[in-house]
């Protein structure tokens, strides 16, 4: 799963580093659909509008960071106790990126780097646990794993394709970041070169990392506390290792890693909303597409922090991470779906007068191999899962596509009413214009244009 998982994260990679260096400015897909998909004019941006706020999401992380403080401190993770953590540090994530720029920007790259080096030294220390090197041996009372012995490997394991995909999302999930930098690359300084060069090394780094950390799970927990762990794995990699006080203190510095990709996805998610807002897709436009007060795009980063705390809070416990999860890299493989194809379509006789010419280019097979293998992701989740197997413990296992699905035709509903049904009914068409604004941020403003004769 994590090697497929590292091979389409990969070709996403370079799908992305060839439009980014096309298109070098922010608002990643946004840009992208925008340039290829012009017709019906406004559709793909207003639909893009409504997936920005579910695949901005950081609902998941945010409870993953409560789990593990709670876990640190010894408190049992009630559902109030939990989400009550996730959404400080959800406000936290605003109050820092939307008031204070340059300190978020330098703490978001120091728990990165910081994050990095506890998945080395996890890495590390399975490999001494493995060799059985004195110290670093599981401790009594715990169980010591047999997870690399071939007879009990694949024990328990399902071949259901539904059970295979949902896994899939998972491992997905853990690698998205590969797009990232796209959303800010107005903010990068020589975002071509940049982008270049730090792409293939950032994805091969996390690739080697995420392998080592899997081997190292392995050799130090056993598959039955891997699986009774739900999210806290690293913790009992600890416990095993170096007993309770050790593990509860470490559980720390994974919270620590975990608010590294919390701040990371919020600095880029709430420049995307601010993006929309300067293109006049958003109501009340000026107000997105605004810096004020504080240099920051703090109404696009208030937006998401209320969307993310609408997730907290509404699924069920026990299915709530999944969802989220699901929910998110289902909506992403349908936009992947789109930009994948439509970087195909750029190199058709038909797209030819557009003109793209960009300073990289991702090979044909790699793009092909990218958009097949989201199609694949859209696809096998209707599929019902194995006669015993669920998806999730409360919820039909298709919820997570209806509520995808469902979010597109909301964008689709926007975008008829905003620039078809209301034009028509008041004798207008909508007509775009850049201005500046008083903060020096330029945006597009629709001006109304008289039909004449109404």
């Amino acid at each position: 799963m994590w090697l497929l998982g590292a091979l389409i994260a990969a070709a996403g990679t370079a799908v992305y580093v060839e439009l980014g260096t096309g298109l070098p400015r922010n608002g990643g897909e946004k840009n992208y659909l925008e340039f290829i998909y012009r017709r019906p004019r406004f559709l793909v941006s207003c639909s893009f509008v409504a997936y920005t706020l579910i695949i901005g999401s950081a609902a998941a992380n945010s409870i993953v960071f409560g789990e593990y403080v709670l876990h640190a401190l010894d408190i049992v993770p009630t559902r109030f106790a939990s989400r009550l953590v996730a959404i400080l540090v959800l406000t936290f994530c605003l109050l820092v990126h939307g008031t204070l720029l340059k300190f978020g920007v330098r703490l978001q790259n120091t728990l990165g780097a910081f994050k990095l080096l506890i998945l080395a030294a996890i890495s590390l220390l399975g490999v001494l646990c493995l060799l059985d090197v004195p110290g670093f041996i599981v401790r009594a009372p715990y169980e010591a794993p047999h997870n690399f012995q071939w007879a009990r490997l694949w024990e328990g394991s399902g071949t259901g394709v539904n059970g295979f995909v949902t896994a899939l999302y998972s491992v997905i999930w853990s690698f998205i970041g590969y797009a990232n930098a796209n959303y800010a690359l107005s903010e990068v300084r020589d975002p071509v070169r940049t982008i270049k060069r730090a792409a293939p090394l950032a994805m091969t780094a996390v690739t080697v990392v995420y392998m080592a950390v899997n081997v190292a799970y392995f050799a130090v927990v056993s598959k039955d506390d891997i699986l009774g762990s739900r999210r806290i794995v690293a913790a009992l990699f600890f416990r095993n290792l170096f007993g309770p006080a050790t593990e509860r203190a470490l559980s720390v510095f994974i919270a620590l890693s975990t608010l590294g990709n919390l701040l990371a996805g919020q600095f880029t998610q709430g420049r995307v909303i601010q993006e929309l807002g300067r293109e006049g897709i958003l109501p009340y436009s000026s107000f997105f597409a605004s810096n004020k007060p504080f240099g920051a795009p703090l109404a696009g980063l208030l937006t998401q922090y209320l969307v993310s705390c609408l997730f907290v809070l509404g699924p069920p416990p026990g299915d709530a991470y999944l969802f989220m999860i699901s929910t998110s890299s289902y909506s992403l493989a349908l936009i992947n779906t789109l930009v994948s194809l439509g970087l195909l379509l750029l190199y058709t006789p038909a797209y030819k007068s557009l003109g793209w010419a960009p300073p990289f280019r991702a090979p044909r097979a790699i793009t092909a191999l990218f958009f097949l293998s989201n199609i694949f992701l859209i696809a096998v989740p209707l599929v019902p899962p194995a006669p015993g197997r669920h998806v999730y413990d409360n919820l039909p296992y298709w919820l997570h596509v209806m509520v995808a699905l469902a979010v597109s035709l909301v964008g689709v509903a926007y975008w008829y009413v905003w620039s078809v049904w209301l034009p028509r009914q008041r004798g207008y068409t909508l007509e775009r214009e850049w201005v500046l604004q008083d903060d020096g941020v330029p945006r597009c403003v629709f001006r109304r244009k008289e039909v004449a004769g109404e």
